[in-house]
């Protein structure tokens, strides 16, 4: 009976540790005061508070179980705050919403997600895809096309790994389409390398349209990325470009954009980051370019390791008269904008 009831024991506790579990609650809170020119038709400037300054407020919980031989099952829920109002930023788990498996040899999980290439390149921007202040990932507001890249698909499988200091992985969403497999469907990849200051990455993504019926070819979306940083001492250096090339389902040229970004980051003390930053969009093959450039300086406290301060200035212009914004999601309404932030980050 003793021998029996150990064994039962050590059974149990092999059971419970298999089915170890966490949940953790997380989030993000920006909120700032926020100043721009050129912010109506009539060029009237806008003071406003502002959710997002630095980074787009969220909150979510993600969880683990522990399914035994290195094996999890993980998952993933998120959505965005508009923080100056409280109200949901589109639906309510538009940001993430998965669940899946991880191992050994990686990661997979299925529905929403960022894609690959969002979870790269945003290590390779010096303003860490600031939503005012930032054309990582798109370009401004203004104009016929943001030139930029997908940050997440619908209907996604992803899968996510490393060998060392290499981080690959590949994204894929189904267009879910009677025409074709090929219709509206997704995909996307990445690599990168960091070590001992030295980052490099280079990505890769094709989104696709529906075939139309008069011509028989679909829109077709092509965008590459390569960048780099390098971290000395005090200073961190950033440089990286986006190539994009949209093929048009109709005959029609094909209109392409290259985005250049560079950047500086300086820590005079540890609890102070001092960031440069500009941005160019170089736009071929439209009827009349902008060519938008921005020029963003930041300042940021930190008051713990949760709690930032910060304060951002940035200026933008376009060339041929055409109009320009600083926000990748607000319009501007001349060639030039000018727009400054004060605000207040807590994680938790």
């Amino acid at each position: 009976m003793k021998r029996t009831s150990i064994a039962m024991a050590a059974l149990l506790a092999a059971g419970a540790a298999h089915a170890q579990s966490s949940v953790t609650l997380y989030g993000l809170l920006d909120l700032g005061i926020d100043y721009s020119s050129n912010a109506n038709a009539n060029g009237h400037s806008l003071t406003r508070v502002s959710s997002g300054g630095m980074n787009t407020s969220r909150w979510g919980v993600r969880g683990s179980e522990d399914l035994g031989g290195g094996l999890k099952a993980v998952y993933q829920l998120e959505g965005g705050i508009l923080m100056d109002t409280g109200a949901a930023d589109g639906n309510l788990f538009k940001r993430q919403a998965n669940v899946g498996l991880e191992g050994r040899y990686g990661r997979v999980v299925l529905g929403r997600s960022f894609t690959s290439v969002y979870d790269t390149v945003i290590r390779f921007d010096p303003m860490g895809f600031a939503p005012f202040y930032s054309w990582a990932t798109t370009g401004n507001a203004t104009g016929s096309s943001k030139y930029g890249m997908t940050t997440g698909f619908d209907n996604l499988v992803k899968y996510s790994g490393s060998t060392g200091n290499f981080k690959y992985g590949a994204s894929y969403g189904f267009g879910e389409q009677t025409s074709g497999t090929r219709d509206s469907a997704k995909f996307a990849s990445a690599v990168s390398y960091e070590s001992e200051g030295l980052g490099l990455m280079a990505t890769w993504e094709q989104i696709n349209g529906n075939t139309l019926v008069d011509t028989g070819r679909r829109d077709r979306t092509r965008v590459y990325h390569l960048g780099g940083y390098y971290e000395t001492g005090r200073v961190k250096f950033y440089l990286s470009t986006r190539g994009y090339t949209q093929e048009p389902g109709k005959v029609a040229p094909d209109v392409k954009a290259n985005t250049v970004w560079t950047g500086i980051a300086y820590k005079p003390v540890p609890n102070v980051t001092l960031t440069g930053a500009v941005y160019y969009v170089n736009v071929k093959n439209v009827a009349v370019d902008a060519d938008p450039l921005m020029y963003v300086a930041r300042y940021r406290y930190a008051l713990s390791k949760r709690t930032d301060l910060y304060a951002t200035l940035a200026y933008a212009k376009a060339k041929h008269d055409q109009l320009v914004g600083l926000s990748r999601d607000d319009a501007g309404f001349g060639d030039t904008q000018r727009g400054a932030m004060v605000g207040i980050q807590h994680r938790f």
